[in-house]
């Protein structure tokens, strides 16, 4: 069962291999980190908000301590020590509520700074991805158009193997046709088989077409002989060739007749 598992997952990782392709595993890690750098500045958004509404019940806090402040001042102008000490109690309870949005408000804005601090140095690193994943993409596209165009040119390719494939049953089928033809014209020529279109050669024929062949051969030997024993000229050499093939032919016709 383990060695079962074993090639299980070693197929299965071959199999993801082949189908993995870099430049979409590239863009598709782009798109994540995107994704967190939207998360971090949604966050920095979400802290701002919170600090800008603690700045604004500070401001009302502050008005209303100002404003008992000045309550309690009158009140012991017209002689009500009791208004005035109430408002003065109204006041501190107040302030220290201010006291608590303060530091509330620092710590908000100690956090907003880090996140601030952090989205730009995740921006900075977001950029760099971006400009070295379309650096490697291209790298990869060029070589993998000069991998498929030096197949092409080496033949190694499935498509041009295939086409050689093609072309080498095609030239097996026409050296085979030529064979076929050639055997058909010399069974033809020899009279093995019959030619209903009535064109082949009869045996006297073909004998008569054999010596002019020969005769033919004759003279061009007796020519090539006259030229380097450097005797008569070439023209009495061929006349000459041609009188001993005509006596040849009429010392070798007539028996050919008497056979047939």
């Amino acid at each position: 069962m383990k060695r079962m598992g074993m090639i299980f997952r070693a197929k299965a990782n071959k199999a993801l291999d082949r189908a993995e392709d870099p430049r979409e595993t590239l863009d598709y890690s782009y798109q994540k980190q995107l994704e967190l750098l939207q998360k971090v500045r949604r966050g920095v958004a979400d802290v701002a908000t919170s600090r800008k509404r603690l700045e604004l019940q500070l401001n009302q806090l502050q008005g209303q301590t100002s404003k008992l402040e000045d309550q309690g001042r009158k009140a012991l102008a017209l002689g009500r020590e009791d208004l005035a000490r109430e408002a003065l109690s109204r006041r501190a309870a107040l302030q220290q509520q201010v006291t608590d949005l303060e530091t509330q408000h620092s710590t908000l804005q100690g956090e907003e700074e880090k996140l601030t601090l952090a989205a730009q140095r995740l921006q900075a690193k977001v950029d760099a991805f971006r400009t070295k994943k379309e650096t490697i993409k291209a790298t990869y596209t060029a070589a993998q158009a000069q991998t498929r165009i030096g197949e092409a040119f080496s033949g190694i390719s499935e498509e041009m193997g295939d086409v050689g494939l093609a072309i080498q049953r095609a030239e097996d089928k026409t050296q085979q046709l030529q064979a076929r033809a050639g055997a058909i014209d010399e069974l033809l020529a020899s009279g093995a088989l019959d030619d209903p279109t009535g064109t082949a050669k009869d045996d006297i024929a073909a004998e008569l077409d054999r010596i002019s062949g020969g005769t033919d051969v004759e003279l061009e030997l007796q020519r090539m002989k006259a030229e380097l024993a450097g005797g008569s000229g070439p023209q009495q050499a061929i006349e000459g060739g041609s009188q001993d093939a005509a006596q040849q032919q009429s010392s070798q016709s007539p028996h050919k007749f008497d056979k047939q």
